[in-house]
């Protein structure tokens, strides 16, 4: 058995070069706001800690923090024969560990995958997504997890963000130091003035790469969702079932409740499509690229692995 030509394809070197630049610009922010921060002597070393303390949290608990926000469990084989069977040929494909299986009971149609590496790596589907997709659907969708777990998104999207929550943290303390502090109390005259000066200045820049950290943020997550169509594609070699599961689940989430969607906001930035209504119109804002390109991205693809067969 030859090689299968859906491997000969490569990766999207446009794509790999856009998620190159905006990592560049993240770590290029992050080190100008460091700078900014100890010349003008706020204590970020402090909120560093904290922060870091708080991202550790986070990093080994994450797994079970998701489980519990989306009311989701760990399944085994025998509960879910269908789901582990399709997870074991498309991680045998891929070359990669195998995840843990999790199954969340709700009718929102949805699936994620969280874990800081391969070997402590969990994909969750719902029970609305098993019920209404047929098994093609299903398995491209299970690919597209698996592509981000072999990417290392999640990973790269926590670490990503460590600073933008450093910013935040720094943004309310800021706030407060300036309401209560600096701005409240002038001590020694021109000193206490520009002792003020110095926490306005600090208070707007951690606002400014707050702002832009959560853009660059954004667009990467965009652009990691892209990488993983493109991965699960590759995997499944039927890019139309992934792209009819797409199309599939947009236009059941359209059709729920807002209340029952809100439910599931907390994984709303982990989940394959977004469960958030107005996201579609939220552009730079958005988690998510729209459907439209995605499903034009996929179409493409599949014209170009038909050519080369």
């Amino acid at each position: 058995m030859g090689m299968n030509p859906r491997w000969t394809y490569g990766k999207d070197t446009s794509l790999t070069l856009r998620m190159y630049l905006v990592m560049f610009m993240l770590a290029a922010l992050y080190l100008f706001f460091v700078t900014v921060m100890m010349a003008l002597g706020v204590p970020i070393i402090l909120v560093t800690i904290i922060a870091g303390a708080m991202f550790m949290f986070q990093w080994f608990g994450s797994e079970k923090l998701v489980l519990r926000s989306m009311h989701a469990k760990v399944v085994t084989e025998q509960e879910q024969p269908k789901l582990h069977a399709m997870v074991d040929k498309l991680v045998a494909i891929a070359d990669m560990t195998k995840p843990k299986v999790a199954l969340a009971m709700t009718d929102v149609p949805n699936a994620f995958a969280s874990g800081r590496n391969q070997k402590k790596a969990m994909i969750c589907v719902t029970d609305g997504l098993v019920r209404r997709l047929d098994d093609d659907e299903l398995e491209g969708v299970i690919a597209h997890e698996l592509s981000h777990i072999k990417n290392g998104d999640v990973r790269a999207m926590m670490l990503a963000s460590f600073f933008s929550t450093i910013a935040a943290m720094l943004m309310n303390m800021l706030m407060w130091m300036t309401l209560f502090g600096g701005m409240g109390r002038h001590r020694g005259g021109s000193h206490g003035n520009s002792a003020a000066g110095a926490l306005m200045m600090a208070y707007f820049v951690s606002i400014l790469v707050y702002f832009l950290a959560t853009l660059l943020i954004l667009a990467l997550s965009r652009y990691r969702e892209f990488a993983a169509d493109r991965g699960a594609a590759m995997l499944t070699g039927a890019p139309s079932k992934l792209a009819s599961a797409l199309e599939k689940i947009s236009g059941i989430i359209a059709q729920i409740p807002t209340d029952d969607l809100r439910k599931v906001e907390t994984a709303n930035a982990f989940f394959i499509v977004s469960a958030l209504k107005g996201e579609k119109f939220a552009g730079l804002f958005a988690s998510h690229p729209p459907m439209q390109k995605r499903i034009a991205k996929l179409r493409e693809f599949e014209l170009q692995m038909e050519r080369g067969r």
